[in-house]
């Protein structure tokens, strides 16, 4: 076999590619029912976005762990300029400014700083002697670069985006083996401020979605609405689904962004619950892959990193199936490779981009049977 596929090609990671092409498939007939039966918007921009996004992916894998290394924190430093740019003279939509307005494309920073802070973080902590890992000096620095960001996200305001960058950071902490005492201690910290940051720190509508998430039903035709019809959505598909194309919820307007934030919604009532099991066992496949990557790293750079990427698709994936079920508020984190929408593509793209070129990394080093931590 090895003759007649070509080496560049047979030497990709199919066991990752392969699952991931079926989902973006899977997700472009999904937002093709969405539309009423139009590849137009939803489904034709999907898959040139992916396609696009695949061919930034293929290129990173071409960069070296040195090359890496080195701009780690100038890319870093980058992006947190254009979060500060969004401040001063960010594009205003859906009652957020979160975007920078290119001429050419609306990009939102705060998408880029997801990646951006796992790459910075394992950069620092390959750097910090194994010795300094039970002092400040391993958490305030990196305490400082999680939280500026997460500020800035903030005030955009846009919860959800800072949440995913904080969960990246944190994971990546984590596995530097930073102690677990000062985790349960951030843990006990965290309780006591929720209160305070709920009252004092949440805009209005914020504070309406975690009522809603708690009681929905207290106002299922004003703030528990989304929920309450994703709900529906999933319940009314059964075990095999209404049928490709036969969704009463979305194709009659019920259930809301039926093409980004609830599209596992609209999923679930055309599939019904062998098309959720599918598409979360597609997902297991792709991260387990991540996993194993981050697993055989020989250095401690390339495991944080691969570690991070897989952290940061798990984040998505999580919050939103959570999300669409009614088990967290609603905080509109799209789910990955089958919501529309050019931020998250990117976003998942890098990170998958990313573990393709740790991977390769890894096959290029020399066999030394070493792939500890150090």
């Amino acid at each position: 076999m090895s003759s007649i596929v070509p080496a560049p090609i047979a030497r990709q990671p199919w066991q990752m590619l392969a699952p991931l092409f079926v989902l973006v498939a899977f997700g472009a007939a999904v937002l093709y029912s969405a539309a009423g039966g139009h590849m137009s918007p939803y489904a034709s921009s999907h898959l040139v976005r992916f396609a696009v996004f695949l061919t930034v992916a293929a290129i990173m894998t071409r960069f070296s762990r040195d090359f890496v290394r080195f701009f780690a924190y100038p890319v870093y430093g980058i992006v947190l300029v254009m979060l500060m740019a969004v401040e001063a003279m960010g594009f205003v939509g859906g009652g957020s400014q979160r975007w920078l307005d290119l001429g050419f494309m609306q990009l939102q920073p705060s998408e880029l700083m997801k990646p951006v802070i796992v790459l910075t973080l394992a950069r620092f902590y390959e750097t910090l002697p194994t010795g300094l890992t039970n002092s400040w000096r391993s958490i305030v620095p990196t305490g400082a670069l999680i939280g500026f960001p997460m500020a800035l996200v903030l005030l955009q305001p846009d919860l959800g985006t800072a949440l995913a960058i904080g969960f990246g950071g944190v994971v990546t902490m984590f596995l530097a083996g930073l102690p677990m005492r000062w985790f349960a201690l951030g843990g006990a910290a965290a309780m006591v401020i929720a209160p305070l940051a709920f009252f004092f720190g949440l805009k209005p509508y914020q504070q309406r979605r975690v009522f809603t998430f708690l009681d929905p039903e207290s106002d299922p035709l004003g703030a528990g609405y989304h929920i309450t019809q994703s709900k529906i959505a999933i319940g009314s598909g059964g075990i095999t689904g209404k049928g490709f194309n036969e969704g009463s919820q979305s194709h009659l307007n019920y259930l809301p962004e039926p093409h980004t934030d609830f599209v596992f919604a609209t999923m679930a009532e055309e599939w019904g619950l062998i098309g959720g099991i599918v598409v979360i066992g597609i997902f297991a496949l792709i991260l387990r892959w991540g996993w194993k990557v981050s697993m055989r790293s020989n250095d401690r750079f390339s495991r944080l990193l691969a570690a991070g990427m897989v952290a940061t698709i798990f984040f998505y994936i999580a919050i939103n199936l959570m999300m669409v079920m009614g088990l967290a508020p609603v905080v509109g984190i799209p789910l990955p490779f089958m919501s529309h929408g050019g931020s998250s593509m990117m976003t998942n793209m890098i990170c998958i981009g990313t573990l393709m070129m740790v991977n390769r990394w890894n096959r290029d080093a020399p066999k030394t049977g070493l792939r500890g931590m150090r």
